[in-house]
Formats: structure tokens, sequence, C-alpha cells
């Protein structure tokens, strides 16, 4: 025990209300090896990556290897369970996250997102061959529901079409902002059936024939994520490789809630990321002869960071306890997405703002989380979107339309 708790006192010393320490000694073990491998083989080139929109080579390989969903370390002292813990969940993106955004995003999409497409999607068969080879990284995938005019109202807008002729179900459309496209083995891809009108899965690969992929330029923010456009000219896809599963909006939507849960963890770590950098930096910069950590006013603000900090890890560990009791509750992943992305906002702002001339140079991490912030604001959910959710629960109203 007091190995564990040395542990963490190195490994999240920002942890004001020790809620780290429900973790177990195992978990705190692999995370310790996860915070040691971005540190040591990542830090260096991590803002360069930034500013080229480059991802590290081989982070996914080495993902992979690291066995994050099977490793026996995440199931030590644990009973029986077959999976890991919602808590350990939490503390893995928030660790990625608190490194680097684009890196926690891109690990995101693949771990849930794509991942829980087949987990949630699939039949037991297409389950039993997908979701060995995901876990394992041996396969890559993604997750293309977004349109380059649906976004927030894809529920009733899904334009891209499937038609069943001739023993193949026909694809045609376009999606847009699909993370990972062109590095995914294999694509789910969601579809409106031309017969019912209802949503339908379905797996593509790169390869297929009129599949065309290219990427977003000129980002402003997740600069190490590529972003992708999907265009779709009549690909043939066949029954098997439909996900038996996706058969209404309710069914996706199973997928979406699941993960939103992430993206509030990924929040919370790159706020935590916010304070660590800007704490680095004002304990070394000096102004007016001494160091401006000295300045009540920078004090004041780093210690508004720290508050918020504890704000939205509080929110990410209880909804991380509702969820390992089988809560998925949308009302409550909402609250989590919308508040913590806030906080996050608003902390990134702070950290920049002391930073000076400098919080605007990619060279400072402060100016990759600043800018990143941004698109965590407005992925899986835009604030209002996950306010009118919550809106529509207090009230009884639905605000949506």
């Amino acid at each position: 025990m007091a190995a564990k708790e040395e542990m963490l006192k190195n490994l999240y010393p920002e942890d004001l209300l020790n809620i780290s320490h429900g973790l177990t000694e195992g978990e705190v073990k692999f995370l310790k090896e996860l915070d040691d491998l971005l540190e040591d083989k990542y830090r260096e080139s991590i803002n360069e990556h930034w500013i080229n929109a480059t991802a590290p080579e081989g982070f996914f390989e080495e993902m992979g290897k690291l066995d994050y969903f099977n490793n026996p370390l995440l199931f030590e002292s644990r009973g029986k369970a077959k999976m890991t813990s919602q808590l350990f969940q939490f503390f893995m993106s928030y660790t990625i996250a608190r490194f680097d955004v684009s890196l926690v995003t891109l690990l995101g999409v693949h771990q849930g997102l794509g991942h829980n497409s087949f987990l949630f999607g699939g039949s037991k068969e297409q389950q039993a061959y997908y979701l060995p080879k995901l876990q394992s990284h041996e396969l890559r995938t993604c997750f293309a529901l977004t349109e380059p005019e649906h976004g927030s109202d894809v529920a009733g807008g899904l334009e891209t079409s499937a038609e069943f002729r001739n023993g193949h179900w026909i694809l045609n459309g376009e999606k847009r902002w699909i993370g990972g496209a062109n590095l995914a083995d294999v694509i789910p891809v969601f579809a409106v059936d031309a017969e019912t009108g209802k949503p339908k899965g379905f797996i593509i690969r790169p390869e297929q024939e009129g599949v065309d992929i290219d990427i977003i330029k000129n980002k402003i923010a997740l600069r190490g994520v590529p972003n992708a456009n999907i265009r779709l000219n009549n690909i043939a896809v066949k029954e098997e490789d439909r996900l038996q599963n996706i058969n209404s909006f309710k069914d996706v939507a199973k997928i979406l809630y699941s993960t939103r849960s992430g993206v509030a963890h990924m929040a919370t770590g790159a706020l935590a990321g916010a304070l660590r950098a800007t704490r680095e930096y004002v304990t070394k910069r000096k102004q007016f002869g001494k160091e401006i950590s000295k300045y009540q006013l920078i004090q004041e603000k780093l210690s508004m960071m720290q508050g918020n900090l504890a704000h939205a890890m509080s929110l990410s560990a209880q909804l991380s306890r509702m969820q390992e009791n089988g809560q998925y509750d949308e009302v409550a992943t909402s609250t989590a997405k919308m508040m913590n992305a806030l906080r996050l906002r608003e902390s990134v702002a702070m950290g920049r703002g002391i930073t000076g001339g400098n919080g605007i140079l990619a060279d400072y991490d402060i100016a990759r989380f600043f800018s990143d912030a941004e698109a965590v604001y407005t992925y899986e959910g835009t604030h209002e979107i996950n306010a009118l959710v919550i809106g529509r629960a207090l009230t009884g109203d639905s605000a949506f339309m």
C-alpha cells in the first residue's frame, strides 16, 4: 500500500481530493508505465508534431503493446472482473490527455467509438472476429457518422444512403471529420436504409473500390489527428459486413452515450495538462526581478485552475462510479461533458493569459492545450446540444427544434 501511495504522489500531484487513491495497485503500476512511455518517448517531440500536424510514429503500436484492455495488472485484486474498471478508464484517458489531447483523441476514437461500434453493433460472430483484433491493435478503426451538412442534427439528417440490390448493400454519400479514417483497416459507416428510412451500420475498408479519403487541412486544434472526408460512390457491401445490431438511431446513440463520458475525462486531463504547463512556466519566468509565481495575481489564477480541476475530477469520478454499476445515464454524461469542457476552456484561457506573449507560441505546451480545448468544447456534443439534453430532462420539453 505504501508503494502505491508513493507512486500516486508522484504520478498525480494535482489530485487534490485523492480520487486516484481508489485505483488498485495494479492499475497504478499500469498508469505509471503509460506515463513513463509518454514522457520518455514523446515529450521532446510532441509540440513539433502539433506544429507539423503529425502524430508520433509508433504511438498506436506502443499502446497496443500495453494491452490496456486485458493487461493482468488491471485485474489484480478485482475478483472475477472481466472488464477494466471505469475509474481506471477515467485515469487512462486523463493521463494521456494531460500529456496531449490529439493522442487521447486518436486513441479514444479507436477504443471508444470505433471499438464500441463492433461491441454494441456487431453480431456474436462479428464480435468474436473483430473485438480481439481491435483490442490488441492488430486492426485499427474509427467512426464514420458525421456528414458535411450534418453534425448535431445527424439523428434526423443522415443523408448517406444504403440500398439493397442484387445481394449487396450499395452505399452512396459523404462523411466528414472522421478522425483516423486514412489509417483505419476497417471503418464502421452509418447510412440510412433506402427502404425503411432507418440507420444501419456497415463495415467498409479504405481500399474498396469507390472509397475516396482525403485529409482536412489547416486546423487550429487537434493538429495531430488526421480528420478526413470520406466519399462513398456505389460501394458494394456484403450482408455479412453489415453491423447486425444497428437498426435505428437509438442503437447508434447507445455507442455515443457510452463514449461521451470519455470526452469528459479527456477534458479533465487536458485541464490538468494546462495547469501543469502553466505552473512550470511561472516558476521559471522572471519579470520585475523575480519569478512570476511569487505574484498574488498569478497565484490567484493558478488557484482557480486547480479548483476547476478538482471540480472536473469529481464529476468524472462520480460518473465512473455510476457506470461501474451499469448506470449509463445520458443526462449525467452530458452534464459531465458540458461542464468539464467549459471548465477546461476557462482554465486554458487563464493559463494562456498568465504566459503572456509566449503563450501564443506552439513551442510552449500551454498554446497547444489552449487551441485543443476549442475542439474538446465542440466534439461529442457541443455545449449547446448537451445543455438541451439536460434541459429536456429538467423541463420535460424538447427544445432541439
